[in-house]
């Protein structure tokens, strides 16, 4: 197992207002005790090869891998056209992924936005449809995809299609493939869909290829009802918060016993720090800790 750290609490200023570049976040990130740097697709102002080599030698040069690259291809819109951009995209972050992390790396691939007048039949073809149109490339750079138990892109008007594990499941039992396919696995998540994380987790465990660990609260007062008032509203509700890694509602022990059982040896990223570096950190050294206890062998 590796740990990486995903810059959550600057992602508006990276991939948003654009106050801040993706190689003022890796100077920053030098900081911090992790083995890489997971990208987001909002990071990059271009896709030239020689711009995203010099991101990856940045990386490099900071002394970590590029172990994921985070995309968020919206595979449900209703438009033919719109659909195929979204292939068209993903398919270029698959390559972009393979000059930034080598083969083997990461590219994280979601269902789509939960359309009021998309139906769940409708969705799971569509999606099904155009993931099938981007593994060709995934295989061609030996790049593994990751359907990821998404709750929203940051950028998003409404929620994951396949937010709920029984929609998530049905969509992965509809891709067979094993090699260049599996999950991207975030049990907080499942805990925002109102779903059991362990149970989900058990499910998928031996598919899972990469993992966000993340510690999620609701705001004093809110309920996970509250959430649904952001569909239609770009971005998350005031009622989630993220937090410190080991100090919110997830059972890491369990979810990392399940892991050791299987032979997981991928990645593990942290997702939070949105009061600041010192956060991150303390995500970092509660991941350390969890590797130490179920991933290495005793002294």
């Amino acid at each position: 197992m590796k740990i990486a750290a995903f810059p959550k609490c600057y992602l508006d200023d990276i991939a948003g207002a654009g106050t801040m570049s993706v190689f003022d976040w890796i100077k920053m990130a030098r900081a911090l005790d992790a083995d890489g740097l997971e990208m987001y697709e909002g990071f990059f102002t271009s896709l030239d090869d020689a711009y995203l080599r010099s991101v990856g030698a940045a990386i490099a040069d900071a002394g970590f891998e590029m172990p994921m690259l985070c995309c968020s291809p919206n595979f449900t819109h209703p438009d033919a056209d719109e659909r195929k951009r979204a292939v068209e995209r993903e398919a270029a972050m698959i390559r972009a992924t393979k000059l930034l992390g080598g083969a083997g790396a990461v590219c994280r691939v979601l269902s789509g936005q939960r359309y009021p007048d998309v139906s769940r039949e409708q969705g799971i073809e569509w999606v099904v449809e155009c993931i099938e149109q981007v593994l060709p490339v995934a295989r061609e750079q030996g790049i593994v995809l990751g359907l990821e138990n998404h709750y929203k892109d940051g950028f998003w008007r409404y929620p994951e299609f396949a937010q709920k594990m029984d929609v998530f499941l049905e969509l992965l039992e509809n891709i067979p493939e094993r090699q260049h396919f599996g999950v991207q696995y975030d049990p907080s998540n499942a805990i925002v869909a109102g779903d059991d994380p362990i149970e989900l987790l058990r499910a998928v465990a031996p598919r899972v290829v990469s993992m966000h660990a993340s510690d999620r609260f609701l705001s004093e007062g809110a309920s996970l009802e509250d959430l649904s008032a952001g569909d239609g509203e770009i971005g998350y509700v005031d009622a989630l918060q993220h937090g410190v890694t080991g100090r919110g509602l997830n059972d890491y022990d369990t979810i990392f016993q399940i892991l050791r059982d299987v032979g997981y040896a991928g990645w593990v990223s942290i997702e939070d720090g949105m009061n600041g570096m010192e956060e991150m950190q303390a995500s970092l050294e509660f991941l350390h800790k969890m590797r130490r206890i179920y991933f290495e062998p005793p002294a």
